[in-house]
């Protein structure tokens, strides 16, 4: 039986991201009461959590959330295992498979969690990697859920770079019927592919997908407005010229007087005060990035929970994860 694996947003069905934020939600209700005992579905198990990328929210939380749910967390420094000395993903993979019982990684290309899923016979987790943070996007949206109360209808509006965070934002937000306005600078807008695959999604839950370099287009209606750092890791040494290019892209207090009038606003950190978003924003009362924060350890244990123990919802639902990547 093919392991299922959470590579892209994409990997789960509208009703299955429902189902992972719904045991999101009462893994965290009832967190104080699990961890004095009882509550634990990993109990016996072990996952691998793999580190090519550096790391606080991502490791913490995921360390964290294992340990919660009764598994054992291994942590590998990619650096110090035989990856860093030519050893292929694939037979990584299959000794890993043999150890494990998921696999959690963090890394570049998307092509590196493709080829270690396809020789791994657990399930294989992206943690973040260059084209898509999925892991984030379903924080993100139990963060939403908590303080707008649904998902379906709510307009996210994004500003900045059309990065990993952009698209898993598109993808993950358009299953769950959100409508997604992205304000990219020319030239950084998010991947053209992965938009047309949102705006296929949306044909079908509702959602709506507008892609734009206009900050007031994208910010017109938002219920919840959002930004990400302006250089990714890897990107530092353009980090003084995209400075330039995004600056009209700041999440300040224009942005978000533009947006509803009880509009929230996120930021999965680390942020840079003053730069991609102002301070008075981002530690104003609408700032809701620590409760984000927060939300990755609940969405993590319940993806973990799903992964390992199978789909929270009637069989009749379909088989496992869609897999239409883009």
């Amino acid at each position: 039986m093919t392991a299922p694996h959470f590579l892209l947003d994409t990997d789960l069905t509208a009703s299955q991201q429902a189902a992972v934020l719904d045991t999101a939600d009462q893994l965290k209700a009832r967190r104080a009461a699990d961890r004095a005992g009882g509550g634990r579905p990993l109990e016996g198990r072990s996952v691998a959590l793999v580190f090519e990328k550096p790391s606080t929210r991502t490791r913490m939380s995921f360390e964290v959330g294992v340990v919660e749910l009764g598994g054992h967390p291994v942590v590998l420094d990619a650096r110090a295992t035989h990856l860093d000395r030519g050893e292929t993903l694939e037979d990584t993979a299959r000794v890993m498979s043999r150890y494990v019982d998921a696999i959690v990684m963090r890394t570049f290309a998307q092509e590196r969690l493709e080829q270690l899923a396809g020789a791994s016979s657990v399930p294989v987790v992206n943690a973040l990697s260059d084209l898509a943070h999925p892991c984030q996007a379903l924080a993100d949206l139990q963060t939403i859920r908590e303080h707008r109360g649904t998902l379906a209808g709510q307009t996210l509006a994004y500003f900045g770079d059309g990065n990993n965070v952009a698209h898993s934002l598109l993808l993950a937000g358009a299953l769950a019927g959100l409508q997604v306005q992205v304000a990219s600078p020319p030239g950084y807008e998010p991947l053209e592919r992965v938009v047309r695959q949102a705006i296929d999604i949306g044909a079908d839950t509702g959602s709506r997908i507008l892609v734009t370099n206009d900050v007031r287009e994208a910010a017109a209606g938002a219920d919840v407005v959002y930004t990400d750092v302006w250089a990714s890791m890897g990107q530092e040494g353009e980090t003084s010229s995209r400075a330039l290019v995004f600056q009209p892209y700041q999440l300040d207090e224009k942005v978000l007087a533009a947006a509803r009038g009880d509009a929230i606003v996120m930021h999965c950190l680390p942020a840079h005060r003053d730069s991609e978003i102002s301070a008075a924003v981002f530690d104003g009362p609408r700032s809701v990035v620590f409760d984000q924060a927060e939300n990755r350890l609940h969405a993590q244990k319940a993806l973990l929970t799903f992964l390992l123990d199978g789909p929270a919802e009637p069989a009749a639902a379909g088989p496992g994860p869609d897999r239409a990547n883009p």
